[in-house]
């Protein structure tokens, strides 16, 4: 699916970190953090270290309900307040990318529908960014589905919530699991080179284009 010179987009969803803004993670912390915990409850870490933070606590809250059960909740209250203020944390010394707002308030003046779908928690966006509810038309943080990104529940609560097409929708992020989202529900696909993918992988991933930055994407519309 290519977008095509005249642009029928009539809506844009934005990922947030490494897209729309710099929220300074170090995910590796991060990971090592959620592993710690888990080892706490003295469980083997081992299958779980090449998973992403929020899939590595499933699959903690898992085994320990497994081997230790009725301590899964007392895990998972652990686990999200701890991921949960490493984001607030890096938020506070993050800032939106060049050019980002700009780009936002062109997209409202072109009367084009405007969402953000982020596995990041909803302090954290809005401690770096209070006015993005002004500039976008909805925000799903994880907080808002049970399901998070890679898996669709997210976009397709956006879309909803939008009264968007995906035909007519373009899903914009610098990672992977942005793209291939996108690409299940069936919306256009557009990969940003400021964050965590480089070029290779966000074609690999089947990015219908690629752009050096968010900012750019009205230069499409």
């Amino acid at each position: 699916m290519a977008i095509k010179e005249k642009s029928p987009l009539k809506t844009i969803i934005f990922d947030f970190d490494g897209t729309l803004a710099k929220l300074n993670l170090d995910f590796t912390y991060m990971k090592q953090c959620v592993v710690d915990l888990i080892s706490s409850f003295d469980i083997d870490t081992n299958g779980f270290k090449n998973l992403f933070a929020l899939e590595m606590i499933e699959a903690g809250k898992k085994e320990i309900a497994r081997l230790h059960p009725g301590n899964e909740n007392d895990f998972m209250k652990r686990a999200h307040i701890l991921i949960r203020d490493i984001e607030i944390e890096g938020a506070k010394k993050g800032d939106l990318f060049d050019g980002i707002e700009e780009m936002l308030k062109e997209l409202k003046r072109r009367n084009i529908k405007i969402g953000v779908v982020t596995r990041n928690c909803i302090e954290a966006v809005t401690g770096l960014y209070p006015d993005i509810e002004y500039y976008c038309d909805v925000v799903i943080t994880r907080e808002a589905t049970i399901n998070v990104k890679p898996h669709p529940e997210q976009l397709e609560i956006a879309l909803e919530a939008l009264n968007a097409k995906p035909g007519d929708t373009a899903m914009v992020g610098d990672h992977p699991i942005d793209i291939s989202v996108g690409k299940d529900v069936g919306t256009y696909t557009i990969g940003v080179l400021t964050g965590y993918a480089s070029e290779e992988l966000l074609r690999e991933a089947g990015a219908d284009i690629i752009l050096d930055n968010a900012a750019k994407v009205t230069d499409l519309i």
